[in-house]
Formats: structure tokens, sequence, C-alpha cells
């Protein structure tokens, strides 16, 4: 497979990729591999390459999950599962193995290179893209700019703009005629009202379930995991997890609420139950659900008068905020801490089978730009990846 460079309208370049993160390197790597001889040019805004990679996983890169499944995405699940089906996990693992770097897994599911480094994961990806020439410090303003006879937009969304995302790609799919849906952080820690009991408990973990709700009370999303507590409210798993749910549900409705249950398996009535079967006279609230969750979150919610002495409104009251608490979350912290974006160009605008656009033959679309999004833990590295290799083998055909 290749080109043939002879053509009498001959440009300066086979393929063009705007853009060096996950997608964008994946899109270089197959594209050079399936057609050795093509002349492919990379540019990408930042410095350096693999910015983004490089603080992902805590530093350690999250490169996929061990488990993968449309579900675990926003967006059209069938249109994304078209795409995951192209590489799946075990290919991705022996794609990574083929390029000297082993995978393990967690167990939490979560597959991170056994070295514990992402440099590990940027080396090896730059490696495989000997060949290629690389320009950095490149802003591509215009598709105009490009000289190149396809090009792949890999520009990812706006999240994290300090490692180069800072949402300029938008601009470059617009003008070849795409629609971008509206775009907002996902993945992003919660601030909750500087008055909250939730600020005193920083550094506090608990298993605990969230759910988005209507202003009218029904459920939009409901998530279980580990829900950290911070000096400005919620983080962890489980509040990232959720946290573009909550923004997506505010602004369709500004009555929507945040909900926690810090007693997983419990429900108000099954609580009520269990505390008025307790028979012993000195049995407090914290008392009875000891072991059960945080000794500091229990000393916060169940004030530690026998459970006798309490009047029922009051251990309604407490039963209500262990089980049904309403997080007065104010704001999200915005992109700058978010690790993707939410929304972009809708899948339906482009050719699944190949990543090539609808809108223009010789245009190409991976990675974040493209409106999905999944879950913590690997998923959206396995979407970049995924697509990454697609648009870059049809890119060369």
């Amino acid at each position: 497979m290749g080109f043939n460079h002879d053509s009498v309208n001959d440009l300066a370049h086979d393929v063009a990729i705007v853009g060096l993160g996950a997608a964008g390197l994946a899109a270089a790597i197959f594209a050079k591999r399936a057609a050795p001889d093509a002349r492919i040019v990379a540019y990408d805004a930042a410095p350096k390459i693999g910015a983004k990679i490089l603080i992902s996983g805590g530093g350690r890169c999250n490169v996929t999950h061990d488990v993968v499944t449309p579900d675990d995405f926003n967006g059209n699940r069938n249109a994304v599962a078209k795409v995951l089906r192209t590489f799946t996990v075990e290919q991705t693992i022996a794609w990574f193995a083929e390029m000297g770097v082993m995978l393990k897994r967690e167990e939490t599911g979560k597959l991170f290179p056994t070295t514990d480094k992402a440099r590990s994961i940027v080396d090896a990806l730059l490696r495989e893209c000997a060949g290629i020439e690389i320009v950095l410090n490149s802003r591509i303003t215009s598709l105009r700019d490009i000289d190149a006879k396809r090009i792949i937009v890999a520009t990812g969304g706006k999240s994290v703009p300090k490692t180069g995302s800072d949402g300029s790609g938008y601009a470059l799919v617009r003008e070849a005629g795409h629609t971008v849906t509206e775009v907002f952080p996902a993945l992003v820690p919660l601030i909750v009202d500087e008055s909250s009991w939730i600020r005193t408990l920083s550094g506090t973990s608990v298993e605990a379930e969230l759910a988005v709700r209507t202003g009218s009370g029904r459920v939009l999303v409901r998530h279980r995991g580990s829900l950290l507590f911070t000096h400005f409210g919620l983080s962890g798993p489980l509040a990232l997890d959720v946290s573009r749910h909550w923004i997506a549900a505010k602004r369709d409705d500004a009555n929507a609420t945040l909900v926690a249950n810090f007693l997983i398996g419990e429900t108000f009535e099954s609580l009520e139950q269990l505390l008025m079967r307790e028979h012993n006279p000195r049995a407090t609230i914290a008392s009875v659900l000891r072991g059960r969750m945080p000794e500091r979150l229990l000393d916060v919610l169940a004030p530690s008068t026998p459970l006798a002495s309490l009047r029922k409104e009051d251990r309604r009251r407490i039963v209500r905020a262990l089980v049904e608490s309403v997080i007065p979350v104010e704001r999200d912290r915005g992109f700058d801490y978010a690790e993707v974006t939410a929304g972009g160009v809708p899948l339906s605008e482009i050719d699944l089978a190949t990543m090539r656009s609808r809108k223009r033959e010789d245009l190409f679309l991976c990675g974040e730009i493209l409106d999905v999004d999944g879950r913590i833990g690997g998923y959206n590295f396995q979407w970049a990846w995924a697509s990454g290799r697609l648009a870059g083998l049809n890119a060369v055909k």
C-alpha cells in the first residue's frame, strides 16, 4: 500500500496529522506501518509531545481497562461499538508489547505499564514515529495551511489546555463544514458550598453512591465507587464519573441535585428499621454503624446522642443525611482540571468504518474532538487508540 509520488499535482505530504496526543500518535504509527513510503507530517501546538499522557493516571498512564464496552461511554453506543470492535483491549496489550511496553492489571481493572511510568508509554510511541516529520510549537489555524493529500485532525478537546488541547481544533472542523455540539468538562472534580461540612473532611474517602436527580426527583444517573472529600469539595473516581451528568443535568434543569448515599445497600426505610430494632439503651447511631463508614464521616453526620433519647424527627433527619444527602455543589473545577471533554463533532458526521469525514473527503477525525467521553479508568485512552488507528490506516489507503 502506498502513494504515487509522481502525480502532476503532487503535494508536499501524503498525510498531515494535526495534534499528537494519544489519538494522533496512534494515527501516525498505524499510517506509517501501513504505508512505509508515505510522506507523513505531524503538527503539535505544544513544545513537547505527550504532555497529557505524562500526567494521566497520576503520572503512571492508565493505558486502558481490562474490559471495555460501549456502555462505558457517553454518546451513541452503537456508533462507539463500531469503532471499539476494530481494536480490542487484547490487541492494545499486544500492540504495546510489540513496542516493548508490558502492561499489568490492577484490582480495579485498570491497565498500567509495569514500569509505573507514563514516560515509558510516550517514549515507546515516539520510537514508532521514526520516519515521520514532526513539527512542534506549530498551531494550525486553517486547513488551507496544510500541504497534504489527506488530513487527520486529532487536536483533542478543551481539557487541561496547558497541555495544548485548548479547543482550537473546533475551528478547523467547522471550516470543513462540521458541527460541534456544546462542549463542557467531564471527569472533573466538583466544588461545594464553602460552609458545607464536606470541606471539613478533606482527605477522607468513602465507598458511596451518587445519584443525579431532576428537580422533580427523577433519578437520571446512579453510580457507585470511591468518593474523596477535599478542601474544595468532591473528587475521586465516583465524583469524576458523575460530574459530566451533573453538569449536563444542571444545564437542562436549574433545580437538578446531586444526592449521596454513604451506606451502599441501605435505603431510608431499611436504615430506619435497623435503628428502631436497636434495644441497647446506650446505643447511638454511630455505634450501630461503626465499621461501615469512616469514623470522621460518622462523627459529622451521626451525633453521639443515645438513640433512646433522640426525637423521631431528629433520627429521620440523620438517616436522610446518611443515605439521601443532598450535596451542595456550586460548580465544577473547569477544563483546567477536567480529564476529558464532553461534546464535540457528532459521530453521525463521520464514516465510522474509516473515521473519514462525511463533509470533506480528504479529512479524517479521531480521538477527543469527537462527541464521545468515557468513564474514568482507561476507557478514553482505548477510544483514542482505536479511533486513531482507524484514521491512520485509512488515510494512507
